[in-house]
């Protein structure tokens, strides 16, 4: 067993200003589209790694959940520019981006299928360093052992996972996340109860993960809405709540809410599923699925238990959990179902056998308390596209 943080997580606001303390020659700065520039972190950021005196050129741009190309560019600006800081800022996809453009900047023969083999990444650091800045509350990539990169020609995302990629600094500044959109805090707080939830059990929960995933799960169901609605202090403990949740699931993985949210995100013609708002949908479906095995029943009676919601029985107690997301879900507009969202129903019957397939397959899978196969991941996919309760 293993348990792998980054070796140094500062936080607080006004913690950007600590990137002065790298201590480095070059910084290359990984950045996603223009809410950082246009709030002057950007520039901020830029300043504190001269101030540090270090060079730095900045790779603009990374889309939402980036391409393999995206991550060959910075690979290529990398080679060139020859960092020995690579800091990103942004949410879960320029993190993501920059530490697959990391291993490549590194090992520039490593093919993209090889980095897909969960645990397969070459020994990271001949080269650079890296420092994570987040800032949505969410993904937790600024912690974790993960990177979601598309390949677009394929319609896939793959979840890259090695503790090389383990960021080696993290800064978590509750100052980036003051303007984030409604529908972003919405979704990005979903996805990080999810993590939690799915880490507490997974297979491969721990004394070590579990205290972690009840904290966040806690400060997520206390703060959320709050935060929705505008409150900034309750937006700054949303931006802890996910990094705990982070902590959590780095170490003892997910299940297959993640791998449907994976396979399905950008599976569809009527457009692209955000990650988080996928994870709220599927969440209960896969909670009524999850409790028909009995330890995993146990714990998620167990979270129920510490988040002093009702019920006398296990299997009260599940229900009360799973009304608690669904409440949520409506309280921050998120639909009950694939259907609702405005999946067509025949392309969701065309591609839902593939789909299945491709979410058994996912990495996330392997650590989910119940066995699945095709057959009954279909089954659980078109009961999330009907709004169906799970009674298999």
């Amino acid at each position: 067993m293993r348990f792998t943080l980054p070796r140094d997580i500062y936080y607080g606001p006004g913690t950007l200003e600590e990137l002065k303390n790298l201590g480095g020659e070059k910084a290359m700065l990984v950045v996603g589209g223009g809410s950082m520039k246009r709030q002057g972190f950007l520039d901020k950021a830029v300043q504190y790694l001269k101030d540090g005196g270090m060079e730095v050129e900045v790779f603009e741009g990374v889309e939402p959940d980036p391409s393999v190309e995206t991550v060959m560019r910075g690979a290529e600006a990398m080679k060139e520019f020859e960092p020995d800081w690579i800091v990103s800022m942004g949410g879960g996809s320029p993190i993501d981006a920059a530490k697959a453009m990391w291993t490549f900047y590194e090992y520039p023969e490593t093919t993209f299928e090889e980095l897909t083999i969960p645990f397969n990444f070459p020994e990271l650091r001949k080269k650079a360093k890296f420092a994570a800045i987040p800032t949505t509350s969410g993904t937790a990539t600024e912690v974790t052992a993960f990177s979601v990169i598309t390949d677009y020609d394929k319609g896939i995302k793959y979840p890259l996972a090695d503790f090389n990629i383990t960021p080696d600094v993290a800064i978590v500044d509750p100052d980036l996340v003051g303007a984030l959109p409604k529908n972003q805090i919405a979704f990005t707080g979903m996805d990080a109860l999810t993590h939690a939830i799915e880490a507490y059990v997974s297979t491969m929960n721990s004394p070590y993960t579990d205290p972690l995933a009840l904290q966040a799960i806690e400060m997520v169901l206390d703060y959320l809405p709050t935060s929705f609605y505008g409150n900034l202090d309750a937006r700054e403990q949303m931006h802890y709540a996910q990094c705990l949740a982070g902590m959590a699931f780095s170490n003892a993985l997910l299940g297959i809410v993640h791998s449907m949210a994976h396979k399905t995100g950008a599976a569809f013609s009527t457009g692209h599923i955000p990650h988080g708002e996928a994870n709220a949908i599927y969440l209960p479906y896969v909670i009524q699925y999850n409790a028909k095995e009995p330890e995993a029943a146990a714990r998620y009676a167990e979270i129920a238990r510490r988040m002093g919601l009702e019920g006398t029985s296990q299997k009260a107690l599940i229900n009360s959990l799973i009304d608690k997301i669904r409440e949520y879900n409506v309280k921050l507009g998120i639909p009950k179902s694939l259907q609702e969202f405005g999946i067509e129903e025949e392309e969701f019957k065309n591609k839902v056998g593939e789909i299945a397939e491709l979410a058994v397959g996912d990495a996330c899978t392997g650590s989910n308390p119940r066995a699945i196969e095709p057959e009954a991941m279909e089954k659980l996919l078109t009961a999330a596209y009907y709004g169906d309760e799970v009674d298999f």
